[in-house]
């Protein structure tokens, strides 16, 4: 099989800076997703789905959370089959600087791949939720005689300034490629769409090699694979563009495939909220396709006390293992494990991480609250967002931002 010879470097060293405080003490890959999930778990589950086991993980960033997420819950390869995932922390083996581009990231590790001997190497970014057969677009790649293959969606053009933009052929051949540019180019046939590059890449070993090493040796390249190698190849070489709907897995009814950035604080809120609806976009109940990650040992959730006014209860809601509702209310919100919910509190739209503590009569509307929180008795947030504005980060859109420090207490800074 074409994923049994393929080696997947997935680049997982970025901040995400749009995610405010969010990434003070992770990098955006280790971000909590989905109530059990961190965001680098889907790319990763993609990867062990479609037959591809040999992965490295590029990181850089603060990256020890990330780090403890991977031995704990991805140490299940077995090397005997020459399966496994190895940590590649930038480590100046190269030269004295650490990874200055996406290009570099997998430059600085070329030694490893090659010892691999792969015939495809996937380029993936790590900090996007979304389902992909990896094999699908090997098939497809090969079928072009491609040198390199770049997954694409479409995308509103007003959102387009954000991603790297190209024109193909009627043969799906990249024929212009322009990163983040700030009057982006639209579809030809869709005056108010662009073609967007998913930051999923597929080439030929041999070809990446020759590349990465040219890409090197160029003193003004940024060393970027959106900034300088795509456009240095798009006139010279065979890259093609794969339809993400072609090798995207459970599509709902709308054949619309799922695929969420979750770069700032709103659409992070936003894609959480989602898996609170009756039927989301994102399933994550496909045992054929299933998310892995990090099992906790944890005891069930519970709801205790059932009195008026006093009714331990969730409803539109995702709760996880270790949390205690105690006669406390939860609507349309995301709970991920070890939330302990106090008696008369109530939660509404909002999404919380692991290991935080609601205090009595507190009342929390459409509230991100980061790990290690301790909610004191009686507190409103997003209620009055002038008066959060004064002590926690307002997004845009109004979602307002809680982390420990903020609230003035000690925080756990591995997270």
């Amino acid at each position: 099989m074409l994923t049994h010879q393929a080696f997947a470097i997935i680049l997982a060293g970025g901040r995400g800076s749009r995610l405010m405080q969010l990434t003070d003490w992770r990098s955006k890959p280790a971000v909590p997703f989905g109530g059990k999930f961190r965001i680098i778990d889907f790319t990763l589950s993609n990867c062990v789905n479609s037959g591809i086991r040999r992965i490295g993980v590029a990181t850089q960033y603060k990256a020890q959370s990330l780090i403890q997420h991977l031995q704990r819950g991805w140490s299940f390869l077995d090397g005997r089959f020459h399966e496994f995932i190895d940590i590649l922390p930038a480590q100046q083996q190269v030269s004295e600087d650490w990874y200055q581009g996406t290009a570099d990231a997998v430059f600085q590790n070329l030694d490893l791949i090659r010892r691999s001997r792969p015939k495809h190497v996937l380029v993936l970014s790590g900090d996007h939720v979304y389902k992909m057969d990896y094999g699908r677009m090997l098939e497809q790649h090969v079928r072009n005689s491609a040198d390199l293959s770049v997954a694409c969606i479409d995308v509103p053009l007003a959102e387009a300034s954000g991603f790297g933009v190209m024109h193909t052929d009627a043969q799906k051949r990249i024929v212009n490629f322009v990163e983040k540019p700030k009057d982006p180019p639209p579809m030809p046939d869709r005056p108010d769409r662009a073609l967007a590059s998913m930051g999923v890449y597929v080439f030929n070993a041999e070809f990446l090699y020759e590349q990465l090493i040219r890409d090197h040796d160029d003193p003004r390249s940024s060393h970027d694979f959106g900034k300088d190698v795509i456009p240095h190849c798009v006139p010279r070489y065979r890259l093609f563009a794969h339809n993400f709907a072609d090798s995207c897995v459970g599509m709902d009814d709308t054949n619309i495939p799922y695929w969420r950035d979750a770069g700032t604080i709103d659409a992070y809120w936003e894609a959480n909220m989602e898996l609170t609806k009756v039927t989301p976009e994102l399933n994550l109940y496909d045992d054929d396709w299933p998310i892995w990650t990090h099992q906790e040992q944890l005891p069930p959730a519970k709801f205790v006390f059932d009195d008026d006014g006093r009714r331990g209860m969730a409803v539109d809601s995702l709760v996880s293992g270790g949390d205690i509702i105690s006669g406390a209310t939860v609507r349309h919100s995301l709970l991920f494990s070890r939330v302990h919910v106090h008696s008369y509190a109530t939660i509404e739209d909002s999404v919380i991480l692991p290991d935080v503590d609601i205090g009595r009569h507190a009342r929390l509307r459409r509230v991100v609250m980061d790990k290690h929180c301790r909610v004191p008795e009686g507190l409103s947030i997003g209620y009055d967002i002038e008066a959060d504005r004064k002590r926690f980060h307002v997004s845009e859109n109004g979602i307002t931002l809680v982390t420990p420090e903020m609230l003035g207490q000690q925080a756990h800074h591995i997270r």
